[in-house]
């Protein structure tokens, strides 16, 4: 009965975490074309400025609504946690990003979906290992 229920909240917080997932993919999406587009700002650093603005929405709507964070953790330690695996997935859609876009030569927002969806099964991955 207790893996039922384990499954069935499982599944709940994997379902917050993609409205969350989806909201931060929208922010990321519009920062990177208004950066890109009408900024004219380089396409890798603009995906860095998108990504830092959707992972601190991310960052404060996963603590509230996906995933239960001890309390007795140090809310510090918790976000620079976050943050360090924030980092790596920042260096791995970038990664996928040039990859895409220099090696393939896919037009960056193709590129961002690629690298978006690898990234969010680490991010929900590592957040859920050490955020819990």
């Amino acid at each position: 009965m207790s893996k039922t229920i384990d499954k069935k909240n499982l599944f709940l917080q994997i379902f917050k975490f993609g409205i969350v997932g989806g909201v931060a993919t929208v922010i990321d999406f519009l920062c990177i074309t208004i950066f890109k587009e009408v900024l004219h700002i380089p396409v890798i650093i603009a995906n860095t400025l998108s990504f830092c603005i959707a992972n601190t929405y991310n960052y404060l709507a996963s603590v509230r609504f996906v995933f239960v964070v001890d309390e007795k953790k140090n809310k510090k330690k918790t976000y620079i946690t976050f943050l360090f695996f924030s980092v790596i997935g920042l260096l791995l859609n970038n990664l996928i990003m040039w990859i895409t876009i220099s090696m393939f030569n896919i037009y960056y927002l193709i590129g961002k979906v690629i690298a978006t969806c690898f990234v969010m099964v680490f991010n929900f991955v590592t957040r859920k290992l050490f955020l819990e």
